[in-house]
């Protein structure tokens, strides 16, 4: 592959890290925020589902934590693949790609007559989606201008608030309503098949992903087109493009299989890897080992704790003794929490830096969910419910903003990719464990295993490296 080469590279990268935020730059966020916004709502509406089935055809908690974690077996799978797709065919046809696989399943969810369909289906849709969510992120971070980056992708990851929100109020008003209504909240799930077809030809790719792969006038055209919204041709120089973080501790990349290692200052910098398998082992590189083992460990622990209890939520407060009604009220009021949550992210991330406003928010995490699984009136759930959803959601915020910043270009997607994947891991186990929790020690224990879990991401977090206002890595 004949790459552009690093001057153009680095040119196209200062000129996109200059501009001020565009319409054009609001188009990428919300066409990728309404995509990330349809995932939540339909990962939401199964928590609904789940509780409704229960109660229609009889499930015990074993059928449903097995419909909840056949969905994230496929998640694993496609997070894993999708970044590696990504990194070789580009990030918006994937994106496109992965809406339509799992609008597709879901609304031929709608359909099924028995558990055993619906475990088959489910597992296509969790392909789709494990696939989207590290691809939107890494595409919007590659337009965001360095100075505002942090605070975009946690915009973005807010769309996941209004989509769960939604999952809530269709399972508070449509689920409930008759027999078949969790038919029809998995027919509405169906939505993102058609806003596919939008993302796929509305959007424009990657103009970072277009010079590594050599398409330089495509990238060219793109930039100028951002420049001409912004009303000038050329904008200032920003930092480098492949200016380090202030504090970044690790040491330059050791070659390895199908990579490169980075080149001095006055030479070329050449990729990090050109192929899969180089992409691959570039992530255990000398350069990136420990951001990676740091990166892992804090999507495993904020997936269990976080999937473990809200896929939950609706089912614990049912055999507390409220009715279904009641219980899927509750759940929309604490999901209005999560809002504030990512907006109070989006400001700090760009003050405090990353890792700080991770590590505060996940601790915020552990605290609410010990208070959450030991309290009893309907004032205190709720209360320690929106607490739990403001500071869970202001850390996913933040995981979503850190993840692909630590990575190059040439790997980007891969990196963010397999972090969410080995996430996705835990949150396969949660749901099947949390059962077993409930029957040892009841809420008060499940939430305490939550909370450890919060706790072991705030301390790993201290292992990535903070890259606040600082250029993307381009190689």
């Amino acid at each position: 592959m004949n790459g552009t080469s690093t001057v153009e590279r680095r040119s196209l990268a200062q000129r996109l890290d200059a501009l001020p935020f565009t319409r054009k730059h609001g188009r990428v966020l919300g066409g990728s925020g309404i995509g990330w916004a349809l995932d939540a709502m339909d990962v939401g509406l199964i928590s609904f589902i789940i509780a409704a089935l229960a109660q229609q055809w009889g499930i015990d908690k074993g059928q449903s934590g097995l419909i909840a974690s056949v969905g994230f077996a496929g998640m694993a799978v496609g997070a894993s693949l999708g970044g590696l797709l990504a990194d070789r065919f580009g990030r918006r046809q994937v994106f496109a790609v992965t809406l339509l696989v799992y609008g597709v399943a879901t609304g031929a969810s709608a359909l099924v007559g028995g558990v055993g369909l619906l475990l088959v289906l489910r597992f296509f849709v969790g392909l789709g989606l494990g696939a989207e969510l590290p691809v939107a992120s890494t595409y919007v971070s590659e337009f965001a201008p360095a100075r505002i980056r942090g605070r975009l992708i946690v915009i973005l990851e807010a769309f996941w608030a209004v989509g769960w929100t939604a999952a809530a109020v269709i399972g508070y008003f449509v689920v409930p309503a008759s027999e078949h209504g969790w038919r029809w909240a998995f027919a509405l799930g169906a939505v993102p098949a058609v806003y596919a077809l939008v993302v796929r030809w509305g959007l424009p790719e990657s103009p970072r992903w277009l010079a590594g792969r050599g398409r330089a006038e495509q990238a060219e055209a793109i930039v100028a087109s951002f420049e001409a919204a912004a009303g000038s041709r050329r904008a200032p120089s920003a930092a480098p493009a492949t200016a380090p973080a202030p504090d970044a501790p690790d040491a330059p990349a050791a070659p390895v299989a199908g990579a490169h290692a980075p080149a001095s200052p006055s030479a070329p910098a050449a990729p990090v890897a050109v192929t899969t398998g180089g992409r691959l082992a570039a992530l255990w590189s000398a350069e990136f080992r420990g951001r990676t083992l740091s990166i892992w460990v804090v999507w495993f622990c904020v997936n269990f704790a976080y999937y473990g209890a809200f896929i939950w939520i609706p089912s614990i407060l049912v055999d507390a003794g409220f009715s279904l009604v009641r219980s899927f009220g509750f759940t929309l009021v604490i999901t209005l929490a999560q809002l504030p949550g990512y907006a109070v992210a989006a400001w700090l991330i760009e003050v405090w830096g990353r890792r700080l406003t991770l590590s505060v928010f996940l601790v915020g995490s552990a605290a609410s969910a010990i208070v959450f699984g030991t309290v009893h009136t309907e004032s205190a759930i709720i209360a320690s419910g929106m607490a739990l959803s403001f500071f869970n959601l202001g850390a996913w915020g933040a995981l979503y903003a850190v993840t692909p910043e630590i990575y190059p270009t040439s790997s980007r997607a891969t990196g963010a990719g397999w972090a969410a994947g080995v996430g996705r891991i835990a949150s396969i186990a949660a749901p099947l464990l949390v059962p077993v929790l409930l029957a040892a020690g009841g809420p008060g224990l499940t939430f305490t295993v939550f909370a450890v879990f919060f706790i072991v991401a705030a301390g790993a977090a201290w292992g990535l490296v903070d890259r606040r206002g600082a250029a993307l890595d381009d190689r």
